[in-house]
């Protein structure tokens, strides 16, 4: 049996890691500038990580949601603390997709309606409901097309008052930071406006922070430095390193009812383990503090090249926009200066390191990528 050829491959297979570098099977080392996209948010193979999955799995790695878990409930509580959001309910999933399907069905059942508002270049997932709410037609096949989403320009808070006044729109969902779409940052304003239409027509806001989540921003969560409380909110990717893992954060304003959400593997015992090694490791390491100095100081470099027209951001999630296709640019950093980064579009690289990334490192970045640029 072939593998399903969806995925353009390098030619380079990565076989260890060790906190922000990678190397493959010649021996050859990478700096990760881009953590699989930003999945491995406290470093691979970081100890602490490596021994909480290898203690549980020798006791337990799953059992069903039929009984208590205890880890589910540590989980949560530490994730309540560490993100702010101590009076809300945790939904543990497998996936940011399988996150916001549920986001979206428990805002529906809320409120009865099933139009959703979603924004021009957003990402959300390639399952049904979130396939649906993602700007890219290219992905959506037929049998998801259902006419349940209208796609609006990010920070237009006009044309989204224009829609929730026809009554039926049961959910906004809206990126922290917009990540395939090329790191764009929404206006605090908008966000603190969009708040309170949702609020004034019973619409319930989603806030995906599945890329922009889990410290990459430099606060917990990317939407905080609007200073708003979305009423859901889903996570996944850097939640627990590389374990398959997501999260649906429910405000007290819902009240939960048996067998209305569901799911097989999410919250096992081994991914809860990977979990709670994460925020362990967040809280230790006072990894905030480091994404706000290191990513502060790539952006105040980067602002500095001449031959990059724009750079987007916050945090260690960081967007350079180039006049021309950055293809041969990714191409030498990854051959050449063996460096890992990932792109939007044509036009645009993205940078999703490790949240652990050191200066050093950072300034070895700089460094190789003067060299690829000039």
């Amino acid at each position: 049996m072939d593998l399903y050829n969806v995925y353009p491959l390098f030619d380079i297979n990565i076989v260890k890691g060790e906190g922000c570098r990678v190397w493959d099977d010649k021996g050859t080392e990478y700096l990760d500038l881009y953590g699989g996209h930003a999945v491995i948010s406290i470093g691979h193979a970081h100890p602490h990580y490596v021994e909480s999955i290898a203690s549980q799995v020798q006791k337990l790695g799953f059992y069903s949601n039929s009984v208590i878990n205890t880890l589910q409930t540590a989980v949560a509580e530490k994730l309540g603390r560490l993100s702010g959001y101590e009076d809300y309910s945790a939904f543990f999933v497998n996936s940011g997709a399988e996150a916001n399907e549920n986001a979206l069905k428990l805002a529906s059942f809320t409120n009865g309606r099933t139009r959703v508002i979603s924004f021009k270049k957003s990402f959300h997932g390639r399952t049904s409901l979130a396939v649906e709410v993602t700007d890219n037609a290219k992905i959506i096949a037929p049998i998801n097309s259902n006419n349940h989403t209208t796609y609006l320009p990010l920070n237009d808070i006009e044309a989204v008052r224009a829609e929730l006044a026809k009554g039926d729109v049961a959910a906004v969902i809206i990126e922290g930071i917009q990540g395939i779409g090329g790191i764009v940052v929404p206006q605090p304003e908008f966000l603190q406006q969009l708040q309170e239409e949702c609020t004034a027509t019973g619409t319930i806001l989603v806030l995906d922070e599945i890329q922009s989540g889990y410290g990459r921003s430099g606060k917990f969560f990317a939407h905080q430095w609007a200073g708003i409380r979305p009423d859901l909110i889903t996570v996944a990717k850097g939640i627990a390193n590389g374990f398959p893992m997501g999260a649906l954060l429910i405000s007290p304003k819902f009240t939960p009812i048996f067998g209305q959400l569901g799911t097989t593997f999410g919250g096992n015992h081994l991914a809860c383990a990977a979990a709670q090694a994460v925020l362990d490791v967040i809280e230790d390491e006072n990894l905030l503090d480091n994404v706000n100095k290191v990513g502060e100081y790539l952006m105040t470099e980067l602002k500095k090249i001449p031959a990059i027209k724009e750079v987007r951001g916050k945090g260690l999630m960081i967007g350079i926009e180039f006049e021309e296709p950055i293809k041969e640019i990714r191409t030498k950093l990854l051959f050449e200066e063996h460096v890992f980064t990932g792109v939007s579009g044509t036009n645009v690289i993205r940078l999703l390191p490790p949240l652990s990334l050191s200066m050093e490192q950072a300034q070895e970045f700089i460094a190789r990528l003067h060299k690829v640029i000039g």
